[in-house]
């Protein structure tokens, strides 16, 4: 019995995934430093060899770990163009960000402790492809302004708010839960989050929306 290619890319994809998520667990636990490749095969049940098969050392895999959440979190804001409606836009990038603490808070940690130990493994992300997805962002936000769309605001504070907002339920949960008295954030607590957070970037940039945009937001 033959398998097919399709087949072996859909084993490579799952195996591959298996293996990132444990070594999620394990960096987030004991940092890059102390991270171990043989807890990382335990905590996936898999064979150390099989981690080395996909992945040549602990660098290269927590380089890709690192490289995926970026392209999701980017992904998130990628089609912004300067036709988009500020509310339409900013309001929906707040939740999938909130949402993304939510559901992956671990990524979130991973990423801060990148970024506070100096960042040595995005350093060079951040000072190419990063900056260039950063000035794309700005650039419509600038639109936005000129278009009087939204209040003359700096583009940079308004899009380091909307991170520093919806990463701190990740980064700092404990601190979150500590402060108001909660064993847990449910459904309904991450959807306050979204709607404070959501009223207090609009009313912060004075955005102007149409009646016809409005319309479609209370549906």
């Amino acid at each position: 019995m033959t398998i097919k290619k399709a087949e072996v890319g859909d084993i490579r994809k799952k195996n591959k995934a298996l293996i990132l998520n444990a070594a999620k667990k394990e960096f987030v636990t004991f940092g890059f430093e102390g991270a171990s490749i043989k807890r990382i095969a335990q905590r996936a049940n898999i064979p150390r060899a099989n981690i080395h098969y996909y992945f040549a050392n602990k660098m290269e895999l927590y380089q890709e770990l690192l490289s995926n959440i970026v392209s999701i979190w980017n992904s998130k804001f990628d089609s912004l163009n300067m036709d988009d409606d500020p509310k339409t836009v900013l309001s929906a990038y707040i939740r999938s960000k909130v949402m993304y603490s939510r559901d992956e808070p671990d990524a979130s940690r991973i990423f801060a402790s990148e970024i506070i130990h100096g960042a040595p493994v995005l350093n060079d992300y951040l000072s190419t492809d990063f900056k260039v997805w950063v000035q794309t962002k700005v650039d419509v936000i600038q639109y936005w302004i000129k278009q009087q769309l939204i209040d003359d605001i700096n583009p940079y504070h308004l899009l380091f708010l909307i991170w520093g907002a919806t990463q701190h339920y990740a980064d700092f949960n404990v601190q979150v839960l500590a402060a108001m008295d909660k064993a847990e954030m449910d459904e309904q607590s991450f959807d306050a989050v979204v709607n404070s957070i959501t009223t207090i970037v609009l009313k912060g940039c004075g955005v102007k929306t149409t009646k016809h945009t409005d319309t479609l937001l209370d549906k």
